[in-house]
């Protein structure tokens, strides 16, 4: 397997080789896009524990054979019996450690997959995952600059000390890793479904767990967790059609990066001579967003609002000048398949920082993510955080529709980068008409935001960006350049006659696969 797979009958592509293997497997076994997008998922548990698992999130759309697509939102509430009192004085949330805790929906998520179009059972995506958990997987080059760059944090966790280190020192690249406890888990869960962590054995310990190490969380908050299917957003772009999974996803973000590239007749090549104009837009939507999304229950606007004629009329007035912030970037994955039946699936599961909140709960072998550090301490704003309610939420996946039906499964991880990623690989893959292979790994840049206190914004530029798009940024965005190593990484499925066209960022430890 390569970055890089044409085929006829089925398509996907994932950041982890294991995951490609046991998605191509489901497909040979006469699984479907939402088979092979469920057994990638559930390895990617394992083999990218830094990045996802059991205690993460899961967004997903699915488009299925007769042409529905169904968002599927399986994020987590904070805690009910949170105390935002008690962080009074600080300016923001705190990153690692019990506080920013929320309740794990990546398993109802899965459920709720497999109930959208599967044709395996359900015990069956579990298989591959178990067997790398029990038997050991091999540290990836992503799992193990984690551990190096965060040893000491890491190290001080019995739960991942006891998986990852040996004798104070973190496993490094290809060193065998074996997850016991994540086994038994996983088996529980094939054999008696998501109930067992929603209410059952697993969830008590896993609760049980958190609360000694200050964790609120009870198992009436799992017990209380849904998976939630809803309508997804959907926006014309010339002549597609782009959807996404509503709030409290980030996902609209990159229908009004498109539309108002379109509004302003700016030509959507971030390679060229347009890169500063697209960067101002970019900016602009990047504060729109931090302005109203929360849970959509508490946003102050309809999300609808936000794709408005008037709403994009006021930003595309601020494209002149508005100024933005950092975020850092999410340790995510995301995944695509499709197959020759016209399904689809774009997912996306999370932890958020790499190892999320840094605690593994011993007993269980779940990595317990810190979404919560989403939540906004600002007074009288949507997203501040509060007892029972969702998070900002950075996990977006995409599909790309024309007059015919999908022609384009997108999925990028990249944590708040991920509209401007989806707008690169977008724009290369169906506009620019590049294999999705290039259009992922192609090098690309992305608005960072103020840094260290400076007024101006700051574009980060990879290496190997064109000279136009590196000038323009430089003397027409209003921004300043700096070099960075990488932002993300991306996979894309692209619908073109009867192939289906696959790619896999290279930036990742992944492959694409097809037949």
């Amino acid at each position: 397997m390569g970055f890089r797979a044409d085929g006829t009958s089925w398509a996907i592509a994932t950041p982890h080789t294991a995951a490609t293997a046991a998605g191509a497997e489901a497909f040979e076994r006469g699984g479907t896009a939402m088979d092979a997008a469920l057994h990638a998922a559930v390895t990617l548990a394992v083999a990218y524990p830094h990045m996802c698992g059991v205690g993460g999130d899961l967004f997903a759309l699915v488009q299925r054979a007769d042409g529905e697509v169904i968002a599927i939102n399986s994020s987590g509430r904070s805690p009910a019996a949170a105390d935002p009192s008690a962080l009074d004085g600080l300016a923001v949330m705190p990153i690692r450690g019990p506080v920013p805790i929320t309740v794990p929906g990546a398993v109802a998520g899965w459920r709720a997959l497999h109930r959208t179009g599967a044709a395996l059972p359900w015990a069956d995506a579990f298989g591959p995952a178990i067997g790398l958990a029990t038997d050991g997987v091999a540290v990836s080059r992503s799992l193990g600059g984690e551990l190096e760059e965060d040893a000491e944090l890491f190290g001080a966790d019995p739960g991942l000390a006891s998986i990852y280190f040996r004798d104070g020192t973190p496993a490094a690249l290809d060193d065998v890793v074996r997850q016991p406890a994540l086994a038994r888990t996983l088996g529980a869960i094939a054999d008696g479904g998501p109930e067992v962590l929603y209410g059952g054995e697993v969830g008590d310990a896993y609760v049980g767990g958190l609360r000694a190490a200050g964790s609120p969380i009870t198992l009436e908050d799992l017990e209380a967790h849904r998976a939630r299917l809803l309508a997804a957003m959907r926006s014309p772009f010339g002549d597609l059609h782009v959807s996404v999974v509503p709030p409290n996803s980030q996902g609209f973000a990159l229908l009004q990066m498109l539309a108002l590239l379109e509004r302003l007749a700016i030509e959507p090549n971030l390679d060229g001579a347009e890169a500063g104009r697209i960067a101002r837009v970019i900016d602009v939507v990047n504060a729109d967003r931090d302005r109203h999304l929360a849970d959509a229950d508490r946003m102050l606007v309809h999300p609808s609002t936000l794709l408005d004629d008037g709403h994009l009329a006021g930003l595309a007035g601020e494209v002149a000048a508005a100024p933005a912030h950092a975020h850092a970037d999410g340790d995510t994955i995301a995944l695509v398949a499709a197959d020759a039946h016209g399904n689809a699936v774009s997912l996306i599961q999370s932890l958020f920082w790499g190892f999320g909140s840094g605690i593994c709960e011993p007993t269980t072998g779940i990595v317990a993510q810190n979404r919560g550090a989403c939540f906004s301490l600002a007074d009288g704003h949507p997203n501040r955080f509060a007892p029972g309610v969702r998070p900002f939420h950075t996990l977006m996946p995409v599909l790309v529709h024309d007059a015919n039906g999908s022609v384009g499964v997108p999925g990028t991880m990249g944590g708040y980068h991920q509209p401007q990623i989806n707008l690169h690989t977008i724009t290369k893959a169906f506009v620019g008409g590049a294999h999705p292979a290039d259009a992922v790994a192609a090098p690309r840049w992305v608005v960072l935001g103020a840094e260290d206190g400076d007024v101006a914004s700051t574009v980060g530029v990879e290496d190997g960006v064109p000279e136009a798009a590196r000038r323009s940024l430089q003397e027409s965005s209003g921004f300043g350049v700096t070099e960075a190593d990488s932002f993300g990484h991306a996979h894309l499925i692209r619908r073109e006659g009867g192939r289906l066209l696959a790619g896999s960022d290279p930036r990742a430890d992944g492959s694409a696969a097809a037949s």
